[in-house]
Parts: structure tokens; sequence; C-alpha cells
């Protein structure tokens, strides 16, 4: 099996590694990437990777029972060994900031600096409900414009000022042609994760895999209308780690699209 990357900028110095949510892929970063990897102010650009995940994007499909953290861990300090990478910054939405926080427990010399977004050590029982009643549910739509309607009707609570053209770029950032029309860039078998989900089970707990981070610089960004990261949970981080920063993306929930100028330039100017 093998996984997929996208590389920009120059060789040297320490590198950003990107790393997409649950059902995502690559071209979620495509944007930050892209302005990450450009010269800053004193004329030094960065080097930017971003990861798919097995069985997200590009990457090959693997049997469902290897879809899990644990495995997309050791996928991740693999892909490093390979690149010759020991230390990085990295940039992780959702799933891939769970990476970050497991990364920080077990390889502690290989993070610098993180960028958290929409994920912390708790995770709302309600925004993963929702998540659960979609991984896998409808893969094919005629159109991506069909797509973009689908998810303007499915999320617009959550996204209520995307533009008509804004919910079409993210269906794009969704699915790829297909003889069906087009196809949700993921393996359906992560699905079978959810498979004994229950709303009213405790949610798993990563406070002492965030306990990892509380020496290294830490970003938090946080949808305002996020039902997977709540308010009261970054302020409980925040109470954990003096030296937390935070942020807040007005009418975007779970997880912030990065597009907007706020976002980039806090996330670039914390990582510079």
């Amino acid at each position: 099996m093998a996984l997929h990357a996208d590389d920009f900028g120059p060789r040297e110095g320490t590198p950003i590694i990107c790393l997409p949510g649950l059902t995502r892929n690559g071209r979620d970063f495509t944007h930050l990437a892209a302005m990450l990897a450009r010269d800053d102010k004193a004329g030094r650009a960065r080097r930017v990777i971003v990861l798919e995940s097995r069985g997200r994007g590009r990457s090959g499909w693997a049997p469902a029972e290897t879809y899990t953290l644990l495995q997309e861990l050791n996928d991740l300090t693999f892909a490093m060994d390979e690149w010759g990478i020991e230390k990085a910054d990295f940039v992780g939405t959702s799933r891939g900031g769970l990476l970050i926080m497991l990364l920080a427990t077990t390889s502690p010399v290989r993070l610098a600096r993180a960028v958290m977004n929409d994920i912390g050590p708790t995770i709302e029982q309600s925004g993963l409900a929702r998540i659960a009643g979609t991984v896998g549910a409808r893969m094919d739509y005629p159109s991506m414009e069909e797509l973009a309607g689908s998810l303007k009707r499915a999320m617009s609570e959550h996204f209520p000022r995307l533009a008509p053209a804004q919910w079409l770029r993210f269906a794009e950032q969704l699915a790829s042609p297909s003889a069906e029309g087009v196809t949700l860039d993921y393996d359906p078998a992560l699905a079978e994760g959810f498979v004994n989900f229950s709303a009213e089970a405790t949610p798993p707990d990563f406070w002492p895999c965030f306990a990892a981070l509380l020496d290294r610089p830490v970003l938090v960004v946080r949808g305002a209308n996020s039902d997977l990261l709540s308010a009261a949970t970054v302020e409980a981080m925040r109470r954990k780690h003096r030296k937390l920063t935070t942020i807040v993306v007005p009418d975007e929930g779970h997880a912030p699209l990065l597009w907007d100028r706020f976002s980039v330039e806090t996330i670039k100017a914390f990582l510079q």
C-alpha cells in the first residue's frame, strides 16, 4: 500500500507537515500549503508536506481493521523516516490533530510546534454522532454541483455564510470525477470504525496525550459553530497550557476551511 504526499517549497529547514481529517484528503490544505511555502517577511520559504492517510485521497486503500489512529501514527513516523525528517512543525485538522497529540506522546523529539484545527483532548459526542452517521453513507453524486447542494443542505447551519461558489469549491476538495459522476475521495470501509458507536458512550480521553504538548508552542483554531470542539474545552486547554494561542473562526463549524486571510496569516505567523 502506497501513501501519497504533496511536497511544496525548499528542502532545507524544519518542514511543516499537514495532516487532514478522518475522511479528508490533501486538497484541504492546497491553499494553506501554498501560503506557508511562500517567502515570509524575512525572505524565508518553508517546506510544506501534506500527507494523505491510508484509504484517503491518492493513498492506497487497506483492510478496514488498519484504519486506526495507531496504524496511521505508524504510517506518519515511517513516512518521516523515509523523508529523512527528524523534527517538524505540524498542522492537523480533526483526526490529524489527534495524530499530533499521539506523536507528542510517543515521539516528542519529532514535534516542534503544532496547529490544532478544531480538535482537542475532549471530543463532543454530538459531533461524533453526526460524523458517524455520514461516513460512507453516500459516496457518489451525479455532479460536483449536486454534491455542493447536498453539502449546503447538510452543513449550512454550521457554515451559514458560504456563497454558492464556495460550496462548489468545498465539493471539489472532497470528491473527484468518476464513472458515476463524482465520488468522495475515501474508502467507504472507514465507516466500519463506527459500527459500535454509541452517542451515550464515554468519549475518548486525549488529555494525557495533550499533556505531552505542554512544553511545545500550540495554536488552536476553533470554528465558532463547531460541534466537535467546544469553547469550554478550549478554555480548559488554555488553563492547562499557559502559553496556548487560540483563534476562533466566525461563521464556520467543524472544521474551519482555512481559506480566510485571518486564519492563514495567523497560522503562518505562528509557524515562523
